[in-house]
């Protein structure tokens, strides 16, 4: 029961310290998950600008193997 008798004054300077640490804790949480957001969508533009870069690159490749095929044997001199 000694437990119940602390005096009012004592217990709200606990509870506004109490109140002080949690936002305090909040707001560096809050800070940590907005830089990991943050770098998450620069990683995904990123991304998304390699990925159409490699796209332009695969649609040449696919043109320049639609070319007909020339063979070049047939001036060969051993035939």
């Amino acid at each position: 029961m000694l437990f119940l008798k602390i005096p009012f004054y004592l217990s709200l300077t606990g509870l506004l310290i109490s109140q002080s640490a949690i936002l305090t804790v909040l707001i560096i949480v809050v800070v940590f998950f907005s830089v990991l957001l943050l770098l998450g969508i620069r990683k995904s533009h990123l991304l998304q600008k390699e990925n159409e870069r490699l796209d332009k690159i695969s649609e040449e490749m696919a043109k320049k193997s639609e070319k007909k095929y020339n063979d070049f044997t047939e001036g060969h001199m051993y035939q």
